[in-house]
């Protein structure tokens, strides 16, 4: 028999495994409680809700359709030069422009503009878009995505951040009739 004060084999045993399950409980306990926390200490970014800069107005003539680029706001270092996103940039007249994503609205590859035929092609699966870049024929079930923009100061700048996604709610947007597939 051993002394109460003695430390016995099962006696240290509990108190290590006490211990190792305290330690697992931290190193699990610490993403768990700083994942509910993040609302409160996370660095607030302004990224996608700044207005991003295309280029001054001459960059655009007036009837032509260009290919412009911005550097994604919320970009890593690391990001290198996949953080430059490419537009189009229509100037219709004036400070009138439409500033398209470059991407199709049916899978997302990138389309590219023709202008001997003033259409927007989608290589992957033959989509077309007008000019305007309303959709033209092919798979995709609307036209291409447009960003808002503002002119300030002789410069064309637009929100990168409210981009809208493929889904569900597109077919709200262009009012398929139900129980019709949409065709071409």
């Amino acid at each position: 028999m051993s002394l109460p004060d003695e430390l016995s084999r099962r006696r240290m045993l509990m108190k290590l495994g006490i211990l190792f399950n305290g330690a697992v409980g931290i190193v699990l306990g610490v993403p768990i409680v700083r994942y509910l926390l993040s609302p409160l200490i996370r660095e607030r970014r302004p990224g996608y809700e700044s207005w991003l800069p295309l280029g001054p107005l001459g960059q655009f003539p007036e009837g032509e359709t260009r290919l412009a680029s911005y550097r994604n706001p919320v970009a890593n270092p690391s990001d290198g030069e996949t953080a430059n996103i490419p537009c189009w940039v229509r100037r219709v007249a004036g400070e009138k422009f439409q500033v398209f994503a470059i991407n199709c609205a049916h899978l997302g590859c990138p389309v590219r503009w023709f202008p001997q035929s003033g259409l927007f092609m989608c290589p992957c699966h033959g989509g077309a878009y007008y000019a305007d870049g309303a959709r033209a024929s092919g798979p995709p079930e609307r036209g291409l995505f447009e960003y808002p923009y503002k002119v300030d100061h002789g410069n064309l700048l637009i929100d990168a951040g409210q981009m809208p996604t493929t889904g569900a709610p597109t077919a709200k947007l262009i009012n398929i009739s139900a129980g019709r597939p949409p065709c071409a």
